[in-house]
């Protein structure tokens, strides 16, 4: 058993380290990255869709993309999104300059190549290809959100004419601050639903809800998504392609992917000889991935023995195929929401199973942790409850033996509070702390990864956001080598 495996240990496979593919070039990868082909294929940026819950954000993503984000037999009888959606679209643009903005700006699913504009029937160019994150608004789902602010870029606030600003709408809007979401956008939907000095209200409304957070200067669009009255989709789409920049990416670095969807494809009654491998979906964070190439899945298995001890075994495997919603891929790029085919055994992937770890090039991914210390700050007052007095909204200094809930990248584990100090004791700082917790399971992180930190509150009990920080140290767990 080691404590965590160097990439000198790797020698000792040598059967693996010949089946490995070489890594590209940086000129190979930056001659794929800026190719015509490649941005047809797949997104570049991954754009996501928050807010209260019923306020429109799955109609929202289907307007623009085609696409429904409600995919699960229990999410299409509530009619609300349960886990995260997901959808690719593209954004082209008229070659008329009759066609002009905002109308020129249309989109298409990702698997159109070469549409005629539907005004005029002209030749069309790609000016953007995105993927929608689409996050379940209801409270008890808040901690899916935080697993899907891990993959986004930049974001997309919905809030509904007819009813305003709400308590999620305040819970992911500061979600979306501490991770550092730029460039947000607000949609105000529905607008279908109110009269037009209702729409100017709820607009104004809007504005003062802004104030004083990030996206207190974000544009306000108003918008109808209604499968019978669709109105301004062409105005955010413009937005999205003059004032929402595409990241600038790490392509030399090896392959780090955050998984936020894993699946086994295969069908019951599916014949042994044409069974698939295990399906992990979600989006590269940093370098390229390759068919052919070597993979590992940290923490991997996670098994807890009577004494107590909790031993994780990374999963080996091999990628046998890359695809951007319909589209195959020979290698993926950073940005975009891809699935990742190997040749894992697809019990290990089923039911989202693999959710929150992590996926890279073998031997190169983060050490895995068993315990963290974590610098950072509380917010003064809980969001996300209409609780009639303000006092009963105050957020507590955590206490030793607390259980919390921590967001690391694309995982939500429970922890328990090992030590809590307060960093500065002055009025003005009391609320920065410094805390050392005890993972209920494994993170595979890096120091300086963001963590938000919720706690159960309420009644009925409810996980609440009660602030952020980042890891200064760690402690790294126990774990075994799969070979």
């Amino acid at each position: 058993m080691t404590t965590h495996m160097q990439i000198k240990d790797l020698d000792r496979f040598e059967g693996l380290q010949k089946q490995q593919v070489p890594l590209l070039g940086e000129d190979q990868v930056n001659t794929i990255s800026s190719s015509e082909s490649q941005r047809q294929l797949q997104p570049d940026i991954n754009q996501g869709i928050i807010g209260h819950v019923a306020h429109g954000k799955s109609s929202l993503a289907r307007a623009i993309s085609g696409t429904t984000t409600i995919r699960t037999s229990e999410e299409k009888i509530r009619n609300i999104t349960i886990r995260l959606g997901y959808a690719n679209f593209k954004v082209f643009k008229c070659n008329n300059l009759l066609c002009p903005p905002p109308v020129c700006y249309q989109s298409f699913s990702s698997k159109e190549f070469k549409p005629l504009c539907s005004i005029c029937n002209s030749d069309m160019t790609l000016v953007r290809h995105m993927s929608f994150v689409d996050c379940p608004g209801h409270e008890m789902l808040m901690r899916t959100m935080l697993n899907g602010a891990a993959v986004m870029d930049g974001g997309i606030l919905v809030v509904a004419a007819n009813e305003g600003p709400q308590p999620q709408t305040a819970e992911h809007l500061v979600a979306a601050e501490i991770m550092g979401l730029s460039g947000l956008i607000t949609v105000q939907n529905k607008c279908d639903l109110v009269t037009q000095d209702k729409a100017f209200a709820s607009m104004h409304q809007i504005r003062e809800f802004l104030n004083g957070s990030a996206a207190e200067d974000a544009k306000i669009i108003p918008m109808s998504c209604a499968p019978n009255f669709i109105c301004n989709v062409d105005v955010l789409l413009q937005y999205l392609v003059e004032r929402v920049p595409v990241p600038v990416r790490n392509l030399t670095a090896p392959a780090h992917m955050k998984i936020i969807r894993s699946f086994d494809i295969n069908k019951p009654g599916t014949p042994i000889k044409s069974i698939k491998g295990g399906v992990c979906g979600g989006s590269i964070v940093a370098g390229v991935l390759q068919i052919g190439e070597i993979v590992e899945i940290r923490p991997g298995i996670v098994r807890t023995f009577d004494d107590g001890r909790v031993v994780s075994t990374p999963i080996i495997s091999k990628v046998v195929s890359l695809f951007s919603e319909n589209n195959p891929l020979k290698v993926a790029l950073p940005g975009g929401l891809i699935a990742v085919g190997l040749t894992l055994d697809p019990i290990l992937s089923r039911a989202d199973r693999l959710v929150g770890q992590v996926l890279g090039r073998w031997g190169t991914l983060p050490p895995v942790f068993s315990g963290l210390q974590i610098e950072g700050r509380l917010l003064r007052r809980l969001v996300g409850l209409a609780a009639s007095n303000p006092e009963s909204n105050k957020v507590t200094k955590l206490k030793k033996d607390e259980q919390l809930l921590l967001t690391v990248g694309s995982l939500s584990v429970a922890a328990q509070v090992a030590s809590v100090s307060t960093l500065d004791p002055s009025l003005e700082k009391k609320h920065f702390f410094k805390v050392r917790v005890t993972l209920a399971s494994p993170a595979c992180a890096e120091i300086g990864d963001k963590v938000s930190i919720s706690r159960s509150v309420s009644s009925p009990k409810r996980w609440r956001l009660i602030g952020w920080g980042t890891i200064s140290a760690g402690k790294l767990g126990d774990m075994e080598s799969m070979i």
